[in-house]
């Protein structure tokens, strides 16, 4: 299973460091762990698990102001990506700026997790499944280090997750488009792990808030492995 925690606009440098060596103590194999921290928050620690960055900005360097590229990843050996999360997209990053940032992971190899989802209105209209696709068309789903999110707007830091029937229904019709693995975020928490990870064609989630404390953090994944 992939388990995946979105650490936001959360912890410190000191607090990180903290939350690392917790994690850090979770020995399983069969399992991938990714932490997205903040950028000011990069350790240096021997990890155990995949440090991964919130955003970047597809460069190795340059004027960029407030923008962190490629040697800032590398000197902290970053070498996975969120790309395409919602709370950035309300920002302006476009569907042409999302793949830029694609087309620059992939080049480099990174591991990417490519975020999707739609807004209540989108779902109650029932046109979901094909703004999902739309979203998708965007990049190159045969890039074997790709993981696509599913994260229904709605869902997302609101404490409602989607309708488990929902979810699957997404993901078995986002399965016919590549072998790529999905994880499902959105209000993901100790009470709905296990029916989440158990759905068809779910390979793990994506944590937001619940995941803020590592402790928290491994008791999901302990709850969702049975």
């Amino acid at each position: 299973m992939i388990f995946a925690a979105n650490l936001k606009c959360n912890h410190t440098r000191a607090s990180f460091e903290n939350y690392a060596k917790e994690i850090n103590s979770y020995q399983n194999n069969e399992d991938e762990i990714f932490i997205f921290p903040p950028s000011t928050a990069f350790s240096n620690l021997k990890l155990n698990f995949f440090q991964g960055a919130q955003n970047f900005y597809p460069c190795k360097n340059g004027a960029y102001t407030g923008e962190i590229a490629q040697e800032h990843l590398e000197e902290f050996n970053i070498q996975s990506v969120l790309i395409g999360h919602s709370e950035r997209r309300t920002l302006g990053e476009s569907e042409e700026f999302l793949r830029a940032k694609f087309d620059f992971a992939k080049n480099l190899g990174y591991n990417i997790i490519y975020c999707i989802g739609e807004s209540l209105e989108t779902k109650q209209a029932k046109k979901s499944l094909d703004f999902l696709k739309n979203q998708l068309d965007n990049i190159d789903l045969n890039y074997n280090k790709l993981i696509i999110a599913y994260e229904p707007i709605y869902s997302i830091g609101t404490g409602v997750s989607a309708d488990s029937k929902d979810i699957e229904e997404v993901l078995n019709f986002l399965s016919q488009f590549g072998s790529n693995k999905f994880l499902y975020g959105g209000s993901v928490n100790q009470e709905n792990i296990k029916t989440i990870c158990s759905l068809k064609n779910c390979h793990g989630v994506l944590v937001g808030s619940a995941a803020l404390k590592a402790d928290n953090f491994l008791k999901m994944i302990q709850i969702a492995k049975g």
